[in-house]
């Protein structure tokens, strides 16, 4: 069955929710490496919220949400388009001991150290223009909360979030409450009725349910009493935008010398993507074309009679 997110509003309400259920993606994503229990649990959070926030972006782009940490745990970072290609990675300390009931602040903030990050990169760039990205503390002892605390602080937006993961699936569900005309949220009694009702409805929901219960089970289970619009179901999807063509551009920013460097002492180079595990060698031949262009470009500047 193919992975699903399925956007809901409450009528007459500024009130909107999201259900997620990732299957086929997460097990796309676990492929890559085998992760501790407590991480595999934040890395699908993230994902399912991942997939939750970009169903709402208004451009055609992605949004990058990264945990770096000063744990066991050194980076959480998922990625996720308008279209809800997926992807994720985890960075965890070789020889790191991981016990299955970590919480977050134990894998990624023992010091105090640990950062949200939230980038929304649009894919067709005007001249000058650059991804904008949100920096904050870790504030939250989950995922969850993390994202709840930066969605009203940095956005001023009302979020609430219910996440959860296993080794099968990763689901979730996403109550917002929307400003009104102008971005000045003016909440009548009826929405502020509406969206105390929502919460409430949502936070009977265990970790447990979520994981059990598929995304049209739960729906009818929480929001049977309210009249709810349904929109068309989208379906997220795993995709790895990694090519030979970027390694190579992260090649030529090590520099040239950097590069010969390594050819020296190892032969040929090799980059595994972090996010698919697909493999890219280099060989002197290929490095040497890499900066090819380049050169030819600085010799015709330096011949040209125009440079004084």
């Amino acid at each position: 069955m193919a992975d699903t997110l399925q956007k809901f509003m409450f009528e007459d309400a500024t009130v909107r929710g999201e259900l997620v259920d990732i299957s086929e993606t997460w097990k796309h994503v676990q492929g890559r490496r085998d992760y501790p229990k407590a991480v595999k649990t934040a890395l699908g959070e993230m994902l399912s919220a991942a997939a939750l926030l970009s169903a709402n972006l208004k451009f055609n782009g992605a949004i990058i949400m990264q945990i770096y940490g000063d744990g066991p745990v050194r980076l959480l970072v998922v990625e996720c388009d308008s279209d809800l290609n997926l992807r994720a990675t985890a960075k965890v300390s070789e020889h790191a001991v991981i016990s299955d009931d970590a919480t977050l602040p134990q894998l990624v903030n023992v010091k105090g150290e640990g950062r949200f990050i939230i980038t929304l990169d649009p894919k067709d760039k005007l001249p000058g223009q650059q991804a904008y990205q949100g920096i904050v503390p870790l504030d939250g002892d989950t995922v969850a909360t993390v994202i709840e605390n930066y969605m009203l602080r940095s956005e001023q937006l009302d979020t609430k979030l219910w996440l959860a993961a296993d080794d099968n699936v990763a689901r979730g569900l996403l109550l917002q409450k929307l400003p009104h005309e102008g971005g000045i949220t003016i909440s009548g009694d009826s929405d502020l009725a509406t969206w105390d009702r929502a919460v409430m409805l949502g936070s009977t929901l265990s970790q447990e349910e979520l994981l059990a219960t598929d995304s049209e089970t739960l729906m009818r289970r929480l929001f049977w009493e309210e009249t709810i619009r349904v929109f068309e179901p989208q379906h997220p999807n795993f995709l790895c935008t990694c090519t030979r063509e970027k390694v190579g551009s992260m090649l030529k920013m090590l520099g040239q010398a950097e590069v010969d460097s390594a050819l020296v002492e190892l032969g040929k180079l090799a980059v595994d993507c972090d996010f698919c595990g697909q493999h890219y060698a280099f060989d002197p031949v290929d490095c040497a074309q890499l900066f090819a262009t380049e050169a030819a470009v600085e010799t015709l500047i330096a011949a040209s009679p125009l440079k004084h």
